[in-house]
């Protein structure tokens, strides 16, 4: 049983800021198709009535904007397609909720984690997904599998404890009582938008293992930068979202700021691109969201067809596992991260997560399958993970 008010909690390790969203004035909530475009422009007309927005979309609440994916959402969902609070303003900084708890146990919030798939399992997809690539279905796909582990404690407790070992630009925690509480610590962001409406998105493709010590990493740096696979994957998802951003763009104000840029985390390095453009100025939330959603760099290219193979081969909702997770301030700002590491946390002592790549023509699945287990690490750690 809930013992709190709803709530959400944005968190900006490496600045060290804190953005809390309390007891909302009402929750949108949509659980169906037929409920996503209307909660969509629900959402919008209050953020121009002045309201503050904050909560997440679930990935498949993308398939409602693609008729050939429509149909796929499948009813009875345990998380909701949207679960977004309705706010006249963010809490003040000095709310509770913005500071760590006094006490933080030293027990971890999850355990007796087992993946979904053993490598036997992960290399009949690999190999169902690579015959879709030799046929020239599609020419990348982000292939996920599902992680599911006990879970005990407090999820406060936890989050706060992950934000010192793991410290990432993009972590939220979200409890409305509207499904499971939503546990993310992304370090991706799928898009933000200034007061001047300039959108600016993020996009995430390329991982390799930190090295042992410094000397290590920038060999490991070095290797990424002159790696033709990883580069091809980066710059196929950046294409993608060049396209997409120039649906909902001004002409002639795209461009790509940065390219095969290099971010450190505590267990990996990961390649990052930007890509900039300015709106039109009839854009909104809605607008936003049928052109973006979800990120190109958790589908693949084509994006539409991607989508309806990993479906297919998945077989099973990733719920807001590679969804969206942000806010919206009604004078113009916008900012939502790509859910990935991101814990869902169901009644039961139920945690789910999930882990995956990006799969092109010369993917091995031996390498993926352990590229899945070692992104599963912001989870448990070096827990073994049954399979």
């Amino acid at each position: 049983m809930r013992d709190h008010a709803p709530y959400a909690l944005f968190r900006d390790d490496r600045a060290g800021t804190s953005l809390v969203f309390a007891e909302p004035e009402t929750l949108v909530v949509a659980r169906s198709a037929n409920e996503v475009e209307p909660a969509l422009a629900q959402l919008e007309a209050h953020r121009k009535a002045g309201k503050w927005l904050a909560g997440y979309l679930s990935y498949e609440a993308g398939f409602v904007f693609e008729p050939k994916l429509r149909p796929l959402i499948k009813a009875g969902r345990e998380t909701p397609l949207i679960s977004m609070g309705i706010f006249d303003a963010p809490a003040p900084a000095d709310h509770p909720l913005a500071t760590p708890p006094s006490n933080i146990p030293n027990a971890p919030l999850l355990s007796e984690p087992r993946a979904a798939w053993d490598i036997e399992t992960y290399r009949n997809r690999f190999e169902q997904l690579h015959q879709h690539l030799r046929k020239g279905d599609c020419y990348q796909a982000n292939l996920t599998m599902p992680v599911e582990a006990k879970w005990e404690g407090d999820p406060r407790a936890a989050f706060w404890s992950l934000v010192g070992r793991q410290p990432v630009h993009y972590g939220a925690l979200i409890d409305y009582g509207t499904g499971p509480v939503i546990l993310s610590r992304s370090p991706e962001l799928f898009f933000s938008v200034d007061e001047d409406g300039w959108i600016e998105t993020r996009p995430m493709k390329g991982t390799a293992a930190r090295g042992a010590s410094s000397e290590e990493d920038e060999a490991i740096i070095a290797a990424m930068l002159g790696d033709e696979k990883t580069q091809a994957e980066n710059r196929m998802i950046v294409d993608l979202l060049r396209n997409d951003v120039s649906v909902i763009s001004e002409v002639g104000t795209l461009s790509v700021p940065k390219l095969f840029a290099i971010e450190n985390y505590p267990t990996v390095h990961q390649m990052v691109s930007y890509v900039r453009a300015r709106l039109r100025p009839e854009i909104g939330l809605p607008e936003i969201m049928a052109a973006l959603f979800p990120c190109g760099s958790v589908t693949g290219a084509p994006k539409m067809w991607a989508m309806r193979i990993l479906h297919e081969l998945e077989a099973g909702p990733r719920d807001v596992y590679c969804g969206a997770i942000g806010w919206c301030d009604p004078a113009g700002p916008m900012r939502f991260s790509v859910a990935i590491r991101t814990i869902s946390l169901f009644n039961g002592a139920r945690a789910v997560f999930n882990v995956g790549g990006g799969i092109v023509f010369d993917s091995k699945a031996e390498a993926e399958y352990e590229e899945c287990l070692l992104k599963a690490r912001f989870a448990v750690g070096d827990e073994w993970i049954s399979r």
